[in-house]
């Protein structure tokens, strides 16, 4: 029996959504693929490397800042600022990843978390480079004219036009972060987290690796940065602040760490009861914290790791069931 290719699926429905002429749809399908990517990145240290990080909106803020600047102030094309945007971000994951290695457990967590704050508090103040308090507004659209002379989606409005850039951009990077988790690097990484004495003790650099991953999964929340600011059509200080830290840790916890998709489902879990949520009732963060409560308990493994150990019991079973039928003893039985 094959598979179901859900990468395909999954990119191909992406496909559909601005065809489907709502603007909310777009709007929610947008924020969900960004926010996926920063979730998948964390998800790098945090459910392959085992690196607890309370600070990874710093290298999102870094890479928003970035591009935003590049853009506005330079008038630069979109993909060069783009790419800045995550070079950025691994370039100051580098610097602080070097100090946070050197710790474990809740002292490397605590410091990078120090490190982000850092960061807000310079985005925050240096009003001459990052507007201070007021943030970067008005960050400008990549220029989507090209796609205007397009077949299908040359009718669409540029809000679907950006939607459709940003699919194809994160998709290749789910394709790169696929490709890193699958290497031999990535399986480096899974032995460290698993037991990082051991893994020392047969001659793996941990601290090596660990620094990697930690510049690796800041290049990816810079991308997402950069992505997030020009949706947002504007860039504050508040998305270097530490509670945006905490919500890809949360989309990651929901969706479940031990899956590679468990982030990227987390984020659309997220995104979607934030949007239903705070749309019935103004004590949405009293009722989101109790469905995610609940979420948890009914989905221990996260939810895609649930559905996977769910689909893996079940695939076991149809195994197993013909196999126990042809055994002499059942056909005994049956005769």
């Amino acid at each position: 029996m094959k598979r179901i290719p859900w990468t395909v699926v999954v990119f191909a429905a992406g496909l559909v959504v601005p065809f489907l002429g709502s603007r909310f749809y777009t709007f929610v399908a947008t924020d969900i693929v960004i926010v996926a990517l920063f979730a998948m990145s964390l998800n790098l240290l945090l459910g392959y490397a085992g690196l607890v990080s309370f600070g990874h909106a710093a290298y999102f803020g870094i890479g928003a800042y970035t591009c935003a600047l590049l853009m506005k102030s330079a008038g630069a094309p979109f993909l060069p600022s783009l790419l800045a945007g995550g070079l950025m971000s691994a370039a100051f994951a580098l610097v602080f990843g070097f100090f946070c290695v050197r710790l474990t457990r809740i002292y490397f967590a605590m410091l990078t978390l120090a490190f982000a704050q850092i960061v807000w508090a310079i985005c925050f103040k240096w009003n001459d480079v990052t507007g201070g308090e007021q943030g970067l507004p008005s960050v400008p659209y990549p220029e989507t004219g090209w796609m205007g002379a397009l077949p299908v989606i040359g009718d669409l409005r540029v809000a679907d036009h950006f939607y459709l850039i940003v699919l194809v951009i994160v998709a290749l990077c789910f394709a790169a972060l696929r490709r890193i988790v699958d290497s031999p690097f990535g399986r480096v990484l899974t032995v460290i987290r698993d037991n990082a004495e051991r893994a020392q003790f047969i001659g793996v650099n941990v601290r090596g690796y660990q620094l990697a991953a930690f510049v690796v999964a800041g290049f990816f929340a810079g991308i997402s940065g950069s992505l997030f600011g020009i949706f947002n059509r504007g860039v504050f200080p508040d998305f270097a602040y530490w509670t945006k830290s905490a919500e890809p840790l949360i989309m990651a916890i929901l969706g479940g760490m031990g899956a590679f998709w468990g982030p990227a489902v987390g984020a659309a879990a997220f995104i979607v009861l934030n949007q239903q949520i705070t749309s019935y009732t103004q004590y949405w963060p009293f009722t989101m914290g109790a469905v995610l409560i609940v979420l948890l308990f009914v989905f221990p493994g996260g939810i895609a790791g649930t559905l996977m150990s769910l689909a893996e019991r079940l695939r076991l079973r149809s195994i197993r069931e013909p196999l126990v039928a042809t055994e002499p003893g059942s056909r005994d039985a049956a005769g």
